[in-house]
């Protein structure tokens, strides 16, 4: 539904997490937006299941986080930890304990911990938040067929599946995020890019009465399971006792019966139970990226742009992020204070973030189950003891940053983007897995717990913030108040005297992108057109 009948501005193709969260930045800010998607969204399949602190920290924004939260299947305080043993039922090998920093407990560095939950959880929390906006259409059971373009917008063509009438709709914008066979890719002649067929991977999903108390290893959210004849990963992933098992890197042509995967299911358990398969499916695992993002209004956004392995649980998240990004860009564009820049910026700060993530995916998949088989591994005794701890030492050295990775979560900058203003300390970011919180422009802005218990990004507005971390300065923020005035720019002050804020961010003025991204830091609000760059108005040397 669309409460308010405005015609959108923007075509969204694709109602999967990538498609919502523009659907949901440009809702939130006033631009309506269609949502053309072909199937109903449902089933069992798990698709992603970490939701990482980053897109925690958007739906933070959003007013959605806890609303995700009540959602979570065994609890927030349920132990995201990542077990290593031979079978479920059978001999420990390693434990890596509170991954991808799911544990509540508050952290500094930021403002929403990461959650394991099903992807299909995530979308029905972010399809009914969608549905709520002002502005914001759901149209499930439409096909996307193409667009035509031209200097004034777009026309989309797509079919209406129950009525198979097809209908179109001119929008000033398309974001194409309708996934790794993305028909909008094909149409602006966008190629992916890389590597295909890394691995061959099944998905099988099935009801297991009883499992999770009939072996010792205690609650974790996965489980791999490393033996000579199911090399494997397994874990929980909702109520009734549904659970999901993935058998490692499998063979070219290899496929499961339900007969065969029950039977593989209990032997890499060693768990005798009356399992039942719901369903089941292939994937691949691939390395690729598009070798262009946009055509003029039509852009791509998720995982129609980028693919890669799963291990890190990157890839959903990456998606969110892109629409966040193309989100708030689009909205200042249509709202008359973004210029050209703008637009132009969002292939280059996406790409090199994706190269990032992908290079860390890529490694994290280099180590799968079947690879860590050695001789005498589930023996009892000496033998198998010494095969268990050569595996174990194995598994710290190439999977530790996979499990505890926020350097890659929060830690990329866009250092090279036009509407990033360079302070000179280009140098000091670094690619890293660890994440130290840097006021760098291009870098996500520090976060803090301030001294009344909430987060320093609670405060930021919805447009740019600027930060003053001293007391003083009327004149300086009369001045910015006055320039974003005349440009229409959606800012807020926010001035928070504070020495620990004021080290944090290293410069008493800090201008802060409506992504909560650093746009430009200094010590006195310089006369050179800052606003004008930061929102792609102009390039402007300051």
């Amino acid at each position: 539904m669309n409460p308010t009948h405005m015609p959108p501005l923007v075509a969204i193709v694709g109602g999967g997490p990538a498609g919502l969260a523009a659907a949901i930045e440009l809702g939130s800010r006033g631009v309506a937006c269609v949502v053309l998607e072909r199937t109903e969204r449902g089933g069992y399949a798990p698709r992603a299941k970490t939701t990482h602190t980053r897109s925690r920290e958007h739906m933070r924004r959003w007013g959605i986080a806890q609303k995700l939260a009540a959602e979570a299947p065994f609890g927030v305080d349920y132990p995201n930890h990542v077990t290593f043993v031979t079978q479920l039922g059978g001999k420990l090998i390693k434990r890596f304990e509170h991954a991808l920093q799911c544990s509540p407990q508050r952290d500094e560095r930021y403002s929403e911990h990461s959650q394991w939950i099903p992807q299909y959880k995530v979308e029905q929390v972010m399809r009914t938040h969608a549905a709520s906006l002002p502005g914001v259409e759901l149209r499930f059971g439409c096909e996307y067929l193409g667009f035509v373009q031209d200097d004034a917008g777009v026309t989309v063509q797509y079919r209406d599946r129950d009525s198979d009438d097809v209908k179109t709709l001119t929008v000033a914008y398309v974001i194409g995020a309708d996934g790794a066979r993305s028909k909008v890719r094909d149409d602006i002649g966008a190629k992916m890019v890389g590597v295909y067929g890394l691995s061959r991977n099944y998905n099988i999903i099935f009801r297991a009465p009883g499992l999770a108390q009939a072996h010792d290893k205690g609650p974790a959210a996965m489980y791999w399971q490393v033996n000579s004849e199911h090399p494997s990963l397994i874990g929980p992933m909702d109520v009734g006792d549904l659970w999901y098992f993935m058998p490692s890197n499998l063979a070219k042509g290899r496929t499961y019966s339900n007969e065969e995967a029950i039977a593989a299911i209990r032997y890499s358990t060693g768990i005798d139970l009356p399992y039942e398969i719901l369903s089941s499916d292939e994937w691949i695992a691939s390395r690729l990226l598009a070798d262009r993002y946009r055509a003029g209004r039509v852009f791509l956004s998720g995982d129609a742009c980028h693919l890669h392995p799963p291990f890190g649980g990157f890839g959903m998240n990456m998606g969110i992020a892109d629409s966040v990004d193309l989100g708030w860009k689009m909205a200042a564009m249509l709202q008359g204070w973004g210029g050209p820049d703008l637009l132009e910026s969002y292939e280059v700060e996406r790409r090199p973030a994706h190269e990032f993530v992908m290079d860390e995916a890529e490694s994290n998949h280099a180590v799968l189950p079947d690879q860590l088989v050695r001789a005498h591994l589930e023996d009892d005794g000496p033998e198998g003891d010494a095969a268990r701890a050569e595996v174990a030492a194995i598994i710290t050295k190439a999977k530790h940053k996979e499990f505890y990775s926020l350097g890659v979560v929060l830690g990329f900058c866009y250092q090279a983007s036009p509407i990033i203003v360079d302070d000179g300390t280009k140098a000091a970011w670094q690619r890293s897995n660890e994440y130290h919180p840097q006021a760098i422009p291009g870098c996500l802005a520090p976060h803090a717990w301030l001294d009344d218990g909430t987060s320093l990004y609670d405060h930021f507005g919805s447009g740019f913030t600027l930060l003053v971390t001293a007391s003083g300065h009327e004149a300086a923020i009369a001045a910015v108040q006055a320039e974003a005035a005349a440009t229409h720019t959606p800012l807020t002050v926010l001035q928070i005297p504070d020495t620990d804020l004021l080290a944090l961010y290293e410069q008493p003025f800090a201008l802060i992108r409506p992504d909560q991204h650093m746009a430009w830091r200094g010590d006195a609000w310089p006369a050179q057109g800052i606003l004008a760059k930061v929102t792609g108005r102009a390039l402007v040397n300051a």
